[in-house]
């Protein structure tokens, strides 16, 4: 019997033909006058199959709602699923009475041609002996959420149909347009690990962990205008975040605790450019002139308040009155002029401004970091005390024996058990779908809950019934949504992506199916890396990337652009490439900043693994949304304020197997190519990827924004330090 995926049996019509003679729509429907049949095993009945009866045949048949897959005879177990196997590459082996042979089935599958070593090829190098992981990246019983009794929610017409004795639910959603690609098998070969001991998530403690996240936002942005009458600096707190995690050793995912040094180099760099004044960026010669003036009064008050110098306030005193007396003195003076003495203002007063400053800015970065270590502390404590009440210990929890071996990566899993989770509540409001927890919404286009669901089915294994499932998705997306802020467009730049040409050409091209900085939100590959471990494993994340040590594979990076992250993610690659003998590639996508260049674009110029290196222009290149989660189609690109420099990291043996040709290089261009559908960039965050990130990005612009693309940029030096502060 041969089975068909087009919702009929050979012969069948779509639906069961009424007395009428009219086809109904959607799965068969089981006959009221059928035969007595046996019933289904629960197993069967999990993945989705039904028992029908054909009419025209005067037979049942076996109908798969999930697949739309039709059989006459009773389908086997384990044979394969078609949605996430198509081609059958995990399937049991079938023995001759019918039942798929044991220790054969979905934890096993077959290396697709990309991972061999084609023949006649320079590799010289020995394969690693690969083991398939102890922990499986799928569960052993392919269950769908759409699954009776393993979806843990139902809409209205699901209630009707139940009562008029008609399946429960239609077929699943899929969206129109699709931006990842979930079918792509791993490369990436890691040593077995030990379950991570992360505490498991909880809407509860994630409800207080977003209230005290927004207060400690609201005292940063009131320490810096009660201490220095600014605002704080655009996306600097995020960027904190980000700078504070790459040398954070403390318990919490998303709050810093335990970090070296106290004071972060990135706030106390942002809130130092903004002092006296915040400088924004400069079209017109009135605005020139309001800026200087500004500039000098507001230097001059600073300095008189302040515990300076004698010296100091004598030379800011006369740079400042020569300046008023300038403006005063000559009216017809350029925007050039304007800016030309703003820049020898600055360079004058700035040393003696930053002298006077720096002991209050430090203060600031210390009482911001003191507030988040006993945040920190606060939400240990109760979600310590919620496990207790649950019996689940903390202490005793059972550490898995890890053999030493290399296996395919697979998502990171919790080595303390999960407790109950609680109701949240979903709804879907057109393509939106609303979960509620306790007067808390959340929201995520339809298209990428589906995205979740399949997620949390390839790798989740402790909820095979998704009976969690509902509040975890209401805790990954309240965490992503507090550590964006909530301001317009905010943090939008920590999770931009790459086009989805790019990826395709990247794994066409060079083999990458892996994601260095992402998140389940914006993810293409199924297997990435991502800031917060203890929720995103559950949605094949394999944890963060800097505590992640692949051994052979193919990678792609775009991490968030913060200086300190990148210049740590450039340490990790280097020392990976130099330990790992067998084929290692990272392709790394980062801003071309050069005034001055980061540390990270330097290291990467130098590496000894550097194979090839190219700059894709500003304005010629796009990138996908930070909240394409929830944007509208038409705004899921912008483009590019800045350049990309894209860098080939590689050891030899990455090199003779993905090696950057000419040919390979322009069909990868071409696919950068921007396509006409992008938007103008959301901002000075707008610099994007993974993800966090797309890869995620933080990144606030260093070098002037140019007016057209390709046009000169003759911006003073004045203008270039305004854009290094990160103003627009």
């Amino acid at each position: 019997m041969t089975s068909e995926n087009h919702g009929t049996v050979k012969g069948e019509p779509s639906g069961v033909m009424s007395p009428t003679g009219s086809s109904s729509q959607g799965p068969p429907l089981v006959a009221s006058t059928s035969k007595p049949t046996q019933e289904l095993p629960d197993e069967l009945v999990q993945a989705g199959w039904s028992k029908c009866w054909s009419k025209r045949e005067n037979r049942p048949y076996y109908f798969n709602r999930f697949t739309n897959q039709s059989l006459w005879e009773m389908p086997v177990l384990g044979q394969h699923d078609v949605i996430s196997d198509p081609l059958g590459l995990n399937a049991a082996p079938v023995s001759a009475d019918g039942v798929a042979e044991a220790g054969v089935g979905n934890g096993q599958r077959k290396r697709r041609l990309s991972e061999e070593a084609a023949p006649g090829t320079l590799n010289s190098f020995k394969k690693p002996k690969v083991d398939i992981s102890a922990m499986p990246s799928t569960p052993t019983v392919p269950i769908s959420p759409s699954t009776p009794g393993a979806k843990p929610w139902s809409s209205t017409s699901d209630e009707g149909q139940q009562k008029q004795g008609q399946p429960a639910a239609p077929a699943p959603y899929r969206p129109s347009v699709v931006y990842w690609d979930l079918d792509i098998q791993t490369n990436a070969v890691i040593k077995e690990r030990a379950p991570a001991d992360y505490l498991p998530p909880h809407p509860e403690i994630e409800l207080q962990r977003a209230q005290l996240m927004t207060k400690l936002r609201q005292h940063y942005h009131e320490l810096c205008s009660q201490r220095e009458g600014i605002e704080p600096p655009r996306e600097s707190f995020n960027r904190w975040l980000l700078e504070r995690k790459v040398v954070d050793k403390g318990v919490d995912p998303l709050l810093p605790s335990e970090c070296d040094p106290v004071i972060s180099p990135s706030m106390f760099r942002e809130i130092m450019n903004d002092i006296p004044i915040r400088l924004s960026r400069i079209k017109y010669k009135e605005e020139a002139r309001r800026l200087l003036f500004k500039y000098a009064e507001a230097a001059k008050k600073m300095i008189e308040s302040r515990n300076a110098t004698p010296e100091s306030r004598k030379l800011v005193k006369w740079n400042v009155e020569d300046t008023m007396s300038w403006l005063r003195r000559d009216h017809s003076a350029s925007k050039e002029d304007y800016m030309d003495r703003l820049e020898h203002l600055r360079k004058e007063c700035g040393p003696h401004v930053t002298a006077v400053a720096k002991d209050s800015v430090e203060g600031i970065c210390t009482k911001i970091y003191h507030i988040s270590a006993e945040y920190v502390r606060r939400i240990r404590q109760i979600h310590l005390t919620l496990l207790r009440d649950c019996n689940i210990s903390v202490d005793g929890a059972e550490n898995a024996e890890v053999q030493d071996r290399l296996v395919y990566c697979y998502p990171l899993r919790l080595g303390i058990t999960a407790p109950a989770q609680p109701r949240v509540e979903l709804h879907f409001e057109n393509d939106i779908a609303c979960l509620r927890y306790k007067g808390e919404m959340v929201k995520v286009n339809r298209g990428y809950f589906s995205k979740l669901e399949l997620l949390y089915r390839y790798s989740c294994i402790d909820d095979q019934r998704f009976e969690k499932f509902l509040s975890r998705v209401w805790c990954l997306i309240k965490r992503y949504q507090v550590m964006f802020g909530s301001g317009l467009n905010e943090g939008t730049g920590l999770q931009g992506a790459l086009p989805v040409p790019v990826f395709e050409a990247l794994h066409r091209l060079f083999g990458v199916s892996f994601e260095c900085f992402a998140s389940p939100l914006n993810s293409y590959f199924k297997q990435f890396c991502s800031a917060f471990p203890d929720i995103d494993g559950f949605f094949g994340s394999r944890g963060p990337f800097l505590s992640f040590s692949p051994v052979s594979g193919s990678f792609e990076a775009n991490p968030p652009f913060c200086e300190e992250l990148m210049d740590a993610m450039v340490t990790h690659f280097e020392t990976l490439l130099d330990h790992s003998t067998e084929p290692l590639s990272f392709i790394v996508f980062v801003p071309d900043w050069r005034d001055p260049p980061t540390p990270a674009l330097t290291r990467m110029e130098a590496s000894r693994f550097r194979r090839h290196h190219m700059i894709v222009p500003a304005f010629e290149h796009e990138y996908r949304s930070g909240s394409q989660h929830i944007c509208k189609r038409e705004e899921m690109y912008y483009k590019a304020v800045h350049g990309t420099a894209v860098f080939f990291l590689q050891n030899t043996a990455g090199f003779n197997k993905w090696e950057p040709t000419p040919d390979r290089l322009q069909e990868f261009l071409a696919a950068y190519r921007v396509s006409g559908r992008s938007l103008a960039s959301p901002g000075a965050s707008s610099s994007a990827s993974g993800a966090g990130g797309k890869d995620s990005k933080a990144g606030h612009e260093r070098t002037a924004s140019v007016d057209t693309p390709g046009s000169q940029d003759n911006s003073s030096p004045v203008e270039k330090s305004v854009a290094d502060a990160g103003a627009v």
